[in-house]
């Protein structure tokens, strides 16, 4: 069957970001385990990443584990980590046949040798793809990043003054360099905060909260958020004027 893409609107956001809220308190209300809740959200991610691409959306990027989430009891950690590793080796391929490209950001060395080398011939073996690009967020804070930017440049530029640093040649060491800027945030589960992602990155993306627990985000609850989106009056700062030009 061939898939017809979505007309894209000039006002439809290019870069959507999620942060993926609710699953535990999803299994809990079903009184399952957790690694159930966890599960379900990773299954869900199929659907939202196909989505994005029909409605052509070109970049999609997805809060997975943050720094803060090592503090989480061993054995929820142990169940993500396992999860990770099945949600590559399943879901890769599929990828690939649909034109993602997978890119993962964050501190990559504090996973284990097998999930390391699974990132690493993932996003090589989809790396040539051009349809959507998909940013997992893994052990990743936005405080985290600006950090090791900084760092970077410092250390390609032994001596420099630090006066010769400044936003613009700061950006390209970013882990999301490779993308443009979040036009909208999505945040699942309730909750009216952004939480150490992309703190950089978001200083103009719209953020737009939901009650619906991630789990439960269908295609349908995107398109109530990019239709939120596009009556939002981007100004940047600026005038309504000056940002139409």
């Amino acid at each position: 069957m061939t898939v017809v893409p979505f007309p894209v609107s000039p006002s439809a956001p290019q870069h959507i970001a999620i942060v993926m809220d609710g699953n535990r308190r999803w299994a809990s209300q079903r009184s399952m385990p957790k690694a159930i809740g966890h599960a379900s959200g990773a299954r869900r991610v199929r659907h939202i990443v196909q989505a994005c691409s029909d409605r052509g959306i070109r970049y999609l990027t997805l809060f997975a584990f943050s720094t803060e989430n090592w503090s989480r009891p061993v054995e929820e950690v142990s169940s993500l980590m396992g999860l990770f590793v099945h949600y590559l080796e399943k879901e890769v391929s599929d990828m690939n046949a649909n034109g993602v490209c997978l890119k993962v950001v964050g501190d990559l060395s504090a996973f284990d040798a097998r999930l390391q080398r699974l990132l690493r011939e993932s996003q090589a073996k989809t790396a040539h793809n051009t349809r959507i690009t998909l940013t997992i967020a893994a052990n990743y804070g936005g405080r985290w990043d600006m950090l090791q930017a900084s760092r970077a440049w410092m250390n390609e530029h032994p001596g420099g003054a630090a006066c010769g640093l400044d936003e613009h040649s700061l950006k390209p060491y970013l882990s999301m360099a490779y993308a443009p800027d979040p036009d909208l945030l999505i945040r699942t589960g309730g909750e009216s905060r952004v939480s150490n992602f992309l703190l950089w990155q978001m200083a103009y993306t719209e953020l737009y909260f939901t009650d619906t627990l991630w789990p439960d985000f269908t295609p349908a609850s995107l398109d109530a958020a990019i239709d939120w989106f596009r009556l939002r009056d981007r100004r940047f700062g600026g005038s309504s004027q000056q940002a139409s030009r």
